[in-house]
């Protein structure tokens, strides 16, 4: 490991922005089946974590904190957690929202699998994925299957809202076959965010429920991928969808697998930051 990494590693102790639970905090062995005990911020990240009582927004696999900072930016009256196992990536975000005492900004480092065990019931407003890992090959550790579904059921408010932003055609398109499976309410969707998306995410559900300011952030706000995807000509694609559903949520019988596989091509070799 270099020094640079320790160096970040030792830094994120001292921020008081960014919790950094151990997995044996969290993790339960219950007749020799792991399950998940509540960590103690679940159910108080303020105010233990966040000062303010207003709406909560959480994005999974945040990486350096890019868009957790600017949303926190432009929304003060919107508290946002940014979640991603990296230390050395959330030491960025962490080291920004401290410096520039950003008191509705925090982070959380651990692994998406365990988020359940930090969020309460009705505690979170809203969930970004923004440029998620794909999972080519196993469908149950994509960030929209209907397993992370489950688990997102479980701390979302009545009406919460998953948003999807990804380079993936892979993944737009599976999010996609999943929401209209469980007969998810689609509040926007875009196969060319930066191209004809532009006006229909301004003319859709999503601008009249979370507000324009919501819109323009999917244009102005840019990750580290995002712009290097931007970069190779990638298009860019958006979604979301309310979470309410009756009954387990199930796959989708008819998405093409293969094919879309075939139209993602191989994947680039960096990876994503979504997926842990």
């Amino acid at each position: 490991m270099g020094h640079g990494k320790l160096r970040k590693f030792k830094e994120n102790e001292s921020f008081s922005c960014l919790l950094q639970p151990e997995s044996f905090e969290v993790l339960a062995v219950r007749d020799g089946v792991f399950g998940l005990n509540p960590h103690p911020v679940k159910g108080h990240w303020v105010p233990q974590m966040l000062q303010k009582q207003q709406p909560l927004v959480v994005e999974l696999g945040c990486g350096r904190g890019e868009y957790t900072i600017d949303l926190g930016l432009r929304n003060p009256d919107c508290n946002y957690v940014g979640v991603d196992i990296k230390g050395a990536r959330l030491w960025k975000g962490a080291k920004y929202a401290t410096q520039h005492e950003m008191h509705n900004v925090a982070f959380l480092r651990t692994r998406i699998e365990f988020i359940e065990a930090f969020f309460a019931p009705g505690e979170v407003s809203e969930i970004w994925l923004t440029f998620s890992d794909p999972q080519l090959k196993s469908e149950n550790n994509r960030l929209t299957s209907p397993r992370f579904l489950e688990r997102y059921r479980k701390f979302l408010k009545p009406g919460g809202i998953v948003h999807l932003k990804t380079d993936s055609q892979f993944l737009h398109q599976y999010s996609k076959a999943v929401a209209q499976a469980n007969g998810l309410e689609m509040l926007a969707c875009t196969d060319d965010l930066y191209g004809e998306g532009r006006k229909q995410l301004y003319d859709s559900g999503i601008a009249s429920v979370c507000g324009k300011d919501a819109v323009d952030a999917l244009f102005e706000v840019q990750t580290y991928y995002e712009r290097m995807f931007l970069d190779m000509g990638l298009k860019i694609t958006y979604l979301s969808f309310r979470i309410d559903h009756d009954g387990a949520f199930v796959s989708p019988a008819d998405f093409d697998v293969d094919f879309w596989k075939g139209v993602e091509g191989k994947r680039r070799s960096f990876g994503h930051g979504g997926q842990q």
